[in-house]
């Protein structure tokens, strides 16, 4: 019995892991796709048109899947997550690509799996051994000396910067309050209320800014417009927030050390920057970070999820009382 409860421990956590994956490759060009957005579009006409895109992509799929509405509990929570990663992510990095360029935010962006990690600790209770941040270290530190070998880094520290900074830390609070959330809503569920509950506030903005600005592009940025809001802000999150409540926030979150390296290639695809051999060279050092970082195990969660096997499909419950069955 016991081994048959490990067995289905670590496929649950496999899982995850190639969900959180799945996610970060869909994150990888947010920075590019913004970057060629911001190019004609207006910035806040980027941020949040594309929420109230998604937030319509959204209704749809909670009508279509007819999910029950949240508990009183998890709507309390909710405004949390809408404000990590529906509003403060998108308008800060929007506001810093205006001026700078994906390369170099990506500096600044690799900070975002230890401000995850700090944040699970803080908010979802999980406690990774001494290890385990040593693993995570060693990953920030390769990348960013990557990133300066390479002169992606250069100058002081500018206004943009500053913006980045932001959009790491609400980011980062987003992700660790939409995987507690995912474990009772499923990581589908977490994102389109989230959506739906920023909705009175990214509709009047993206009004606004289109009033003030109208948008016109290109063929280039309403793709880039359409990625960003169909699968940076929509689909990007069914499979990162499965991942982060099946596999672990703090755990999963460091697959996000990959991202940097991911969006410097998407750079030279998209923007026409040069990819050097140390890229290769560094993208091994932080792939290796990674395994050591799930290799470690959680010890100590406040909150700890059982997944069961159930006519086929896998159910997460919380630990605590009255949760709902989730979806992936």
């Amino acid at each position: 019995m016991r081994s048959k409860s490990s067995a289905t421990d670590g496929s649950t956590v496999t899982a995850g892991l190639a969900l959180g994956a799945l996610g970060v490759l869909a994150f990888s060009m947010s920075l590019p796709a913004t970057r060629v957005a911001v190019h004609d579009l207006d910035p806040w006409f980027v941020a949040f048109g594309r929420a109230v895109g998604a937030a319509l992509l959204a209704l749809a799929y909670l009508r279509w899947t007819r999910s029950p509405r949240p508990t009183p509990a998890q709507w309390r929570r909710l405004p949390v997550v809408a404000l990590g990663v529906v509003v403060g992510f998108p308008l800060f990095t929007s506001l810093a690509l205006t001026s700078q360029t994906s390369a170099h935010s990506a500096v600044v962006i690799t900070v975002l799996p230890a401000m995850t990690a700090v944040f699970a600790a803080l908010r979802a209770g999980e406690r990774p051994p001494p290890a385990f941040w040593l693993a995570s270290g060693g990953g920030l530190v390769a990348v960013l000396v990557f990133l300066v070998a390479t002169g992606a880094v250069h100058g002081s520290l500018t206004v943009a910067d500053l913006y980045l900074l932001a959009a790491v830390v609400l980011c980062g609070l987003g992700y660790a309050e939409g995987g507690v959330l995912a474990r009772e809503l499923g990581g589908a569920r977490t994102i389109c209320w989230a959506l739906l509950l920023a909705l009175p506030v990214t509709l009047p903005i993206a009004l606004v800014a289109s009033v003030q600005h109208p948008p016109h592009t290109g063929a280039g940025g309403w793709a880039a417009f359409g990625y960003l809001t169909a699968v940076s802000m929509f689909l990007g999150f069914f499979a990162w927030y499965a991942g982060l409540a099946r596999g672990g926030i703090a755990k999963v979150g460091q697959i996000q050390l990959a991202q940097p390296v991911l969006t410097l290639l998407w750079s030279a695809l998209l923007l026409g920057e040069p990819v050097t051999a140390a890229s290769i060279g560094a993208a091994a050092v932080v792939l290796g970070c990674v395994v050591l970082t799930q290799r470690t195990r959680a010890a100590g969660q406040g909150r700890r999820v059982s997944f069961h096997q159930s006519e086929g499909s896998l159910v997460a419950a919380s630990a605590s009382s009255g949760t709902r069955t989730p979806e992936a």
